[in-house]
């Protein structure tokens, strides 16, 4: 019942306002990121998937803390970003929905849409701006956006905002895409996030014996699978054959493959799914600082059909090339990095314990969970700790 209320909401969103209109010379490609943290069981847990800072500059448009400060999730929507090539000047219109999400950030500014399925007697409304009576374990809540006159210009080269400082942002604009306009802000891509509560693809436990056992929980296969580690600057990483639908592997230790390589190899595959070479770079220099930092992590790359149903879009005129590839990251909280935060708490060494950023309050929960003196430390650390100490870490 619950799952179609969830489609019933999707349609409203994504349903025709006006004529289908007949494809044109138009190409569209999305690339994306969708993060989780495996619990004990291999399945997606809640944790602060929105975080505490923003790496977005000040021109991103956002529906508001007030209410995102109150959100937690099992997946944060990383930066999807949406290119389009045409060889004339096109307006286009894009819908996308988010059953069981919110969009919380994009740029250019859209119309930002929120539905709610009653849990009475099923009807969807529409909520207001403030998000009064909001359903804040986003169960019942289908997110969507919608950017109505895109003005696709192949040959314009307008001036792209900028602000002061370093921000992750920036890198999605090194590629042949047009240049859109919608109303007064210009833009080589449109660009959103999100968080949501749903089950991914994928889950990953640790064995006994220290391996990653992993299972594709859909039936679609998964093209690319790398398990990666990093601990206090010893990184390595190690790949899999395709994971076929609704089969388990258990991966050994990332211990044989030199770190150096798996940017390339990564980049490589976005390109065998369809991103161009300047996309995948793209992608890779938007994320290489995250997807590589400390800790233990699973990336893979989804099948389309679970991007179109975790996400679906709307594009009008329908594009002659559309490619969407978005990859997933879960992750892991590994014995080695309970004992690395653990002795970090004890010693008050605030350099390892930032290293773990937005991911810290899931670890120091796993921590907790355990019967030892260093579930009382970190009881302690969580009721002293202060924002400004420590990046990333919300109490």
């Amino acid at each position: 019942m619950k799952s179609l209320l969830i489609v019933s909401a999707a349609a409203l969103l994504m349903a025709a306002s006006r004529d289908s209109v007949q494809s044109c010379n138009l190409t569209v490609h999305e690339w994306g990121t969708f993060t989780s943290v495996a619990g004990e069981d291999g399945s997606a847990i809640d944790w602060d998937a929105l975080g505490c800072t923003t790496d977005l500059p000040r021109f991103v448009h956002e529906f508001g803390f007030r209410v995102k400060g109150r959100l937690r999730g099992t997946v944060r929507m990383e930066t999807p970003v949406m290119y389009f090539y045409s060889a004339a000047d096109v307006d286009a219109h894009v819908k996308v929905a988010f059953p069981k999400g919110l969009i919380t950030e994009w740029y250019p500014q859209a119309d930002h849409d929120v539905y709610q399925a009653s849990r009475l007697d099923g009807s969807v409304r529409r909520l207001d701006p403030d998000m009064n009576g909001i359903d804040l374990s986003l169960g019942s809540v289908t997110g969507g956006i919608e950017w109505k006159n895109v003005k696709v210009r192949p040959d314009s080269s307008p001036t792209l905002p900028m602000k002061k400082g370093p921000s992750r942002y920036y890198a999605a604009r090194d590629t042949d895409a047009a240049s859109i306009t919608i109303g007064g802000e210009h833009e080589k891509f449109l660009f959103y996030r999100g968080v949501g509560r749903f089950p991914v693809p994928f889950s990953a436990r640790l064995s006994d014996d220290g391996r990653t056992v992993v299972t594709n929980e859909r039936g679609e296969a998964v093209p690319y699978v790398f398990l990666f580690e990093n601990h206090q600057g010893h990184a390595a990483y190690r790949s899999t054959a395709p994971v076929r639908g609704h089969d388990t592997v258990t991966i050994d230790p990332a211990s044989g493959d030199a770190f150096q390589t798996l940017p390339h190899v990564v980049e490589k595959a976005l390109v065998n799914q369809g991103l161009f070479p300047k996309e995948a770079r793209a992608m890779i220099e938007t994320w290489r600082d995250s997807w590589f930092e400390e800790g233990s992590r699973l990336i893979y790359i989804l099948p389309s059909a679970a991007v179109d149903a975790m996400l679906p879009l709307e594009v009008e005129p329908t594009p002659a090339q559309s490619v969407r590839v978005f990859v997933g990251r879960i992750e892991l909280v590994t014995p080695q990095v309970v004992r690395t935060v653990a002795g970090a708490v004890a010693r008050n060494d605030r350099s390892i314990i930032n290293r773990y950023g937005r991911f810290l309050d899931a670890i120091l929960e796993r921590i907790q969970a355990t019967n030892t003196p260093s579930a009382g430390r970190v009881e302690q650390f969580r009721r002293n700790v202060q924002l400004s100490t420590a990046p990333g870490y919300c109490r």
